[in-house]
């Protein structure tokens, strides 16, 4: 499918790359961009040949939020379907099955700063910084604030959420909102590096443990562990668990057989 305002790559094997391609306006989401982001992360979560999946931004920016061009004159209904439009893709990466890495270089800002958060991974140039701005214009991030907070806890997106500054790299790295950050210079290479060694773990294994691990995010403590066993039961059932264990015992690399 061709889109006006993502790219869509296979970079590596097994890992497909999407980038926000709006580099003029910084990346903001749009209507369209964040629609066609959504589409896009579900063709790749739909792929066989694509196991991990990279989202990075064109040009100075990853993301600096939202468009607001189009900002005014929405009655409360229709803010409400914009908004749910652009948090939609925030949504759709903890029900995809496969791993996202957000590459995140220049500024990630109020949505941008959501999409961050959302991700499972993210790697950070050094250069890079990030915040929940839109407080400062009069708004507020209270869609990004949902996977910071899952990220660092209340206080600290609060603070955040408060406050609207954008922090340096080292400080998003010891709040937990990123993974890890690296060189500017390095960036790309050492987020497909990442992405293609997750790419070589079974397929199932890590897909059923992605999912396992949203599915129990919200459940009572003794509940989580049931729920968690149950998915470790189905995952011993597969084709690929035998094949590691046998692998293992062998020494050989193992050959994934279920995607």
């Amino acid at each position: 499918m061709s889109f006006e305002t993502v790219l869509m790559e296979i970079v590596a094997e097994n890992v497909g790359e999407i980038t926000l391609n709006r580099p003029k306006n910084l990346n903001t989401f749009s209507l369209p961009l964040a629609q066609e982001l959504n589409q896009a992360l579900l063709d790749f979560d739909g792929r066989n040949d694509v196991r991990v999946v990279i989202v990075k931004g064109a040009g100075r920016a990853f993301c600096a939020g939202i468009d607001v061009s189009d900002f005014f004159g929405k009655t409360a209904m229709e803010y409400k379907r914009w908004i749910e439009t652009m948090e939609t893709p925030l949504v759709t990466i903890s029900r995809m099955s496969k791993p996202v890495i957000a590459q995140v270089h220049g500024v990630a800002a109020a949505n941008g700063a959501g999409l961050v958060a959302a991700a499972d991974l993210a790697v950070m140039a050094d250069s890079a910084r990030y915040g929940l701005t839109a407080i400062n214009v009069g708004l507020n991030c209270i869609g990004p604030i949902v996977p910071v907070s899952k990220s660092i806890g209340r206080k600290r997106a609060l603070e955040l959420l408060f406050d609207g500054q954008l922090i340096k790299a080292d400080k998003a790295l010891s709040m937990g909102l990123v993974n890890r950050v690296v060189s500017d210079d390095e960036l790309e290479s050492e987020t497909r590096k990442w992405a293609a060694s997750l790419a070589q773990k079974s397929p199932i294994a890590l897909q059923i443990a992605k999912t396992a691990f949203y599915g129990a995010a919200d459940q009572d403590y003794f509940k989580a562990f049931e729920y968690m066993n149950e998915a470790f039961a189905r995952m011993c059932t597969t084709e690929d668990a035998a094949e590691g264990i046998k692998a293992f015992m062998d020494k050989r690399a193992p050959n994934w057989q279920e995607k």
